[in-house]
């Protein structure tokens, strides 16, 4: 072969490359010693931005919120009560498809630090990413939401919730 048919093949290949679809990266299972969602916790503050562009993804199916959150975590996942109606499941370090409907999705969840981030990844490319995390001294449970469609952030959101009782 000669140079010029290697640097076409070469180029041919990385611009293939450049319009593949996203992956999830998996993440790891195991949880941080001492880390335990556990409890009932209720809404004290919410702020963010574009709720409303963010309704018209695929990907917005799978937002659950609400204002009393219940957590029942076990060696193995999350369970997540939302106003005693809707339950997310979560396993740790899960690498699946799942779906609400007709609309499918591929989700990572695992944990980056003392957070558990859970992306969800819609036939169309966008993004949700839910992470969840113990602020001050375990007292206080801080949830953030992003929607991504492409490289551009459609969703921001900031939830902080305060326990009402340990429920362990």
């Amino acid at each position: 072969m000669t140079r010029s048919l290697v640097a076409i093949l070469a180029a041919a290949l990385l611009l293939a490359g450049c319009g593949s679809a996203q992956v999830l990266l998996s993440k790891p299972a195991k949880v941080p010693a001492g880390t335990d969602f556990s409890g009932n916790w209720v809404l004290t503050g919410s702020s963010g931005t574009g709720q409303r562009e963010a309704r018209e993804l695929l990907v917005y199916v799978f937002l659950e919120t609400g204002k009393s959150l219940k957590i029942t975590q076990t060696d193995s996942g999350l369970f997540l009560s939302f106003d005693r109606s809707v339950v997310e499941e979560f396993r740790f370090g899960e690498n699946d498809s799942i779906s609400v409907g007709a609309i499918s999705a591929t989700r990572v969840s695992g944990w980056e630090g003392t957070a558990y981030v859970v992306e969800t990844l819609d036939e169309q490319g966008a993004k949700l990413i839910d992470a969840y995390q113990l602020k001050n001294d375990n007292r206080q449970f801080q949830r953030t939401i992003e929607i991504w469609k492409k490289n551009e952030k459609i969703l921001a959101l900031v939830q902080e919730f305060s326990q009402v009782s340990s429920g362990k």
